[in-house]
C-alpha cells in the first residue's frame, strides 16, 4: 500500500489539475505577428485570463511570413503534429491569392483545396480538433473594388465548403471583416480600419480576430 500511495497522490493531483488544452494557431505573417505584443494570440490569452480560464488553455503561435497552404503542408509535421496539440486553428489563404498578382507565385484554387484537405485529413487522423478560418481582406474598400476581392471571395467560399464537408467549426473572418467595414468605413478607405497596409492587422483588427477566435475556442 505504501508503494501505491505516491501513484494514488499523483493521479489525484492530475484529476484536480487537468492538463490545459494546447491550441496551435497555424498560418502566415498575420499569425506570426499575432504572437507578438498586441497581436491577436496575445489578446486571446489576456481575454482567457480575464475570464478565469488561464489554466484551461495553452496558446502557441506557428505563423511564418509569406506562407501559403503548400508551406503549411510542408511544415505540418514539425510545427504542429510533433507538438501534439488538442486544437489547431488554420488561418491561411491571403498569400495564396495576394501573391498571384504581385509575384505570380500564388496558389490555384484546385491546388489550394487539395493541399488544404490533406492538412485536414492528417490533423483529424491524429485526433486533433480542427477549426478553419476564411481569409479576411486584401484591401478594405467596401464597394468590392479591391483588386483581389473576386479571388478572395472564391477562396473564402471554398474554405466554408471544406468546413461543411468535413464537419468542422468555422471562423468566418471574411464575413466579420466585411461587416465591420460596412459599418465603420464610410469613406471607402482601402486601409486603416482593420489593417495597416490592406492586409496586416492594426490594433482593432487584432482585437476583432481575437474576439472571433475566442468565441470558437471557448
Amino acid at each position: 500500500m505504501k508503494r501505491l500511495l505516491p501513484l494514488i497522490i499523483c493521479f489525484a493531483l492530475m484529476a484536480a489539475f487537468p492538463k490545459p488544452k494546447k491550441v496551435i494557431f497555424f498560418g502566415d505573417s498575420i499569425t506570426q505577428a499575432g504572437a507578438q505584443t498586441g497581436g491577436y494570440i496575445k489578446l486571446i490569452d489576456s481575454i482567457c485570463q480575464k475570464e478565469g480560464r488561464a489554466a484551461d488553455f495553452e496558446f502557441v503561435g506557428k505563423g511564418i511570413g509569406g506562407n501559403k497552404v503548400t508551406d503549411l503542408y510542408l511544415r505540418l509535421e514539425r510545427d504542429v503534429l510533433d507538438l501534439k496539440p488538442d486544437v489547431v486553428i488554420i488561418y491561411i489563404g491571403i498569400n495564396d491569392v495576394w501573391h498571384k498578382s504581385g509575384a505570380g507565385t500564388g496558389t490555384d484554387a484546385d491546388k489550394f483545396l487539395q493541399f488544404y484537405q490533406t492538412i485536414i485529413d492528417k490533423l483529424k487522423a491524429a485526433g486533433i480538433k480542427v477549426i478553419l478560418c476564411t481569409p479576411s481582406v486584401i484591401g478594405e474598400r467596401t464597394d468590392f473594388s479591391n483588386q483581389q476581392d473576386g479571388d478572395l471571395n472564391l477562396y473564402a467560399n471554398n474554405i466554408r465548403e471544406l468546413a461543411s464537408k468535413n464537419g468542422l467549426q468555422l471562423i468566418d473572418l471574411r464575413k466579420s471583416f466585411l461587416d465591420y467595414n460596412f459599418k465603420n468605413n464610410p469613406t471607402n478607405a482601402d486601409r486603416g480600419i482593420l489593417t495597416t497596409d490592406r492586409v496586416h492587422l492594426n490594433a482593432q483588427g487584432n482585437l476583432l480576430v481575437a474576439q472571433e477566435m475566442w468565441k470558437a475556442i471557448k
